[in-house]
């Protein structure tokens, strides 16, 4: 099984929207993903004594390590294939002036991109990345 784990709004178009764009450019195909509100999702929370962050955050999981809203988002990119993994550099940034900005758009994310009833499933080719 994967050491990277990355949860994530199911309902969230912006979210699913970039599930997507990480499974088409991520280099190692590692990841593995579950949306915040399924059995799954719920259970790795439980399993990391993490508290139910609610869908405003994404919390990403890797070899042990939690990490959640800009910081979840900077260790993911380092997945990605040329160019993106380079925005791994945006770590630079004070982590409030980040999560700041990524607080921002999670409180407008369902009034700018919309939201589904139910989290999408995955494509065919994709259904071996989601637990």
């Amino acid at each position: 099984m994967s050491n990277s784990v990355l949860l994530f709004d199911g309902v969230c178009n912006l979210c699913n929207w970039a599930v997507r764009f990480i499974l088409k450019n991520e280099k190692d195909h590692l990841i593995k993903f579950a949306s915040l509100q399924s059995e799954p999702g719920k259970k790795i929370l439980f399993e990391n004594h993490i508290p139910f962050p609610g869908p405003e955050s994404i919390i990403f999981i890797e070899n042990g390590k939690v990490y959640s809203k800009s910081e979840a988002i900077l260790f993911v990119v380092r997945h990605l294939k040329s160019p993106w993994h380079l925005l791994s550099g945006l770590r630079i940034f004070p982590v409030s002036f980040r999560d700041g900005l990524y607080d921002l758009i999670a409180r407008n994310r369902y009034k700018v991109f919309g939201k589904k009833e139910n989290c999408p499933l995955p494509e065919k080719k994709w259904e071996t990345r989601f637990l």
